[in-house]
């Protein structure tokens, strides 16, 4: 069996930059322990593989070791691979998946994931997140399958070395960090050893937390985030209500065959 295999920058304009992220289309499902080793041997930090249905894509994703809920970079690809390599004529995709319908839309230069808000609530900072972290935050809030920890300026992030194996054993998906920006309204990291992922580059996901919480904070709903890893990334960022929308570009930079 041969697969056709796409690897993309995601939220990134030019190639090294942003998140890559493997895509893979499909005409039916492969057996799932056969999709987790095709994203284990890829080894990014996510690969996405999708079917067409009636109306628009059912979209999966895999870590090197899991499949996960959602994944923003890898949507983002996607849609990315249909728009410019699968000739989708449309303005905008829709994906059905595990957090139920995504949208993309093409607005000008940009795409834009339509994902759910992750309702963010604050909680006591656990035990071990500092120390693991290796600086301590001003608080902590919970969103979704992520612990979402703030720190009070953006050095504080760019700086961070954390404990990895400590991180892994803590009972979340993966832990932002968050700050504000000096040249974008909020910056972060996000750590999800937990998953196979010690850091990802840029993740589209966590923004579904990151946005409410920065909109309520900074009152505005129209956002600049950056991603503030090695290889960095820009969001542009709308809270919609229950919704969030989470622009930016991708770049590809293979395609090829995989031999199953």
């Amino acid at each position: 069996m041969e697969l056709s295999i796409f690897q993309v920058d995601a939220f990134a304009g030019t190639l090294f930059r942003g998140n890559p992220a493997a895509v893979i289309p499909l005409t039916e499902w492969l057996p799932d322990n056969l999709l987790q080793n095709i994203a284990m041997e890829n080894n990014l930090s996510e690969t996405a593989f999708f079917i067409p249905e009636e109306e628009g894509f059912h979209l999966r994703w895999f870590t090197p070791k899991t499949e996960v809920n959602l994944c923003g970079h890898a949507t983002l690809a996607t849609a990315h691979v249909l728009f410019s390599h699968l000739g989708f004529q449309g303005g905008k995709l829709q994906f059905q998946s595990r957090s139920g319908l995504l949208t993309v839309s093409r607005e000008s230069h940009l795409l834009f994931l339509d994902f759910p808000v992750a309702c963010v609530e604050p909680v006591e900072i656990p035990e071990g997140v500092a120390r693991a972290l290796g600086q301590k935050p001003l608080g902590c809030w919970r969103g979704g399958e992520d612990l979402m920890v703030v720190f009070e300026d953006e050095k504080e992030i760019q700086k961070m070395a954390p404990d990895f194996a400590r991180l892994g054993k803590l009972p979340y998906r993966g832990i932002i960090v968050t700050a504000p920006g000096v040249e974008a309204d909020f910056v972060s990291r996000f750590f999800a050893p937990a998953v196979g992922v010690a850091e990802d580059p840029v993740t589209g996901s966590a923004h579904t937390a990151l946005i409410p919480y920065w909109a309520r904070r900074l009152g505005k709903e129209a956002l600049v985030a950056r991603q503030v890893s090695q290889r960095g990334g820009s969001l542009f960022c709308r809270l919609a209500g229950d919704r969030v929308q989470i622009g930016g570009t991708a770049v590809t930079y293979s395609i090829g065959t995989l031999f199953i």
